[in-house]
C-alpha cells in the first residue's frame, strides 16, 4: 500500500517535530546540569551558601587585593555586601581593585571563603557584564 504525498508529508513532518523535540529535551538536561548561576554578595548573605559551582560577580573593593605567593586573596562588593574570595592561578591583564570581575568557583563550606577556579575581568572602561550592572543598580536602589 503506497501512501499520498499529503500523507508522506505529514509523516515527515511528525518525524522531524519528535526528532528536534527530543534534540532539545536532551541538550536541555545536559546544559541544566552544568550551568552556573550568578550572584551578587547581597544574594548569598543570610541564605545556605549553594554547594553547586556558582559565579559570583561584583566589584573588587578597593584595599582589599592581597597576594600570598600563587594565592591572591580580595573582596567582591555590590556596595551592599561583601564577600571574601582567594585564586590560585594568573589573574588576567585587566584584572585590578575598583573594576568588575566575575568569579566562577565555590564557596567553601568550612570557612565562608569563596574559591575560584576562573576569574573574568571586564575588558574596557564602558563595559561591564550585564549581570553585575543589573546587580550594583538594584543594590544601590535599595540602599537609597
Amino acid at each position: 500500500m503506497k501512501l499520498k504525498a499529503k500523507h508522506q508529508r505529514l509523516t515527515l513532518v511528525v518525524g522531524a517535530m519528535i526528532a528536534l523535540g527530543g534534540a532539545g529535551a536532551l541538550a536541555f538536561s545536559t546544559l541544566g546540569s552544568k550551568a552556573t548561576y550568578f550572584y551578587a554578595p547581597s544574594d548569598l548573605v543570610g541564605k545556605a551558601p549553594p554547594t553547586e559551582a556558582i559565579r559570583l560577580g561584583g566589584m573588587v573593593e578597593k584595599g582589599t587585593l592581597k597576594k600570598d605567593g600563587s594565592t591572591v586573596h580580595f573582596i567582591v562588593t555590590d556596595n551592599a555586601r561583601t564577600w571574601p574570595v582567594a585564586y590560585t592561578g594568573i589573574l588576567p591583564d585587566l584584572f585590578r581593585e575598583g573594576q568588575g570581575v566575575i568569579a566562577e568557583g565555590k564557596i567553601d563550606p568550612a570557612s565562608g571563603v569563596f574559591t575560584a577556579d576562573t576569574i573574568l575581568a571586564k575588558h574596557d572602561e564602558k563595559y561591564m557584564p550585564p549581570e553585575v550592572a543589573g546587580a550594583l543598580h538594584k543594590v544601590a536602589g535599595k540602599v537609597e
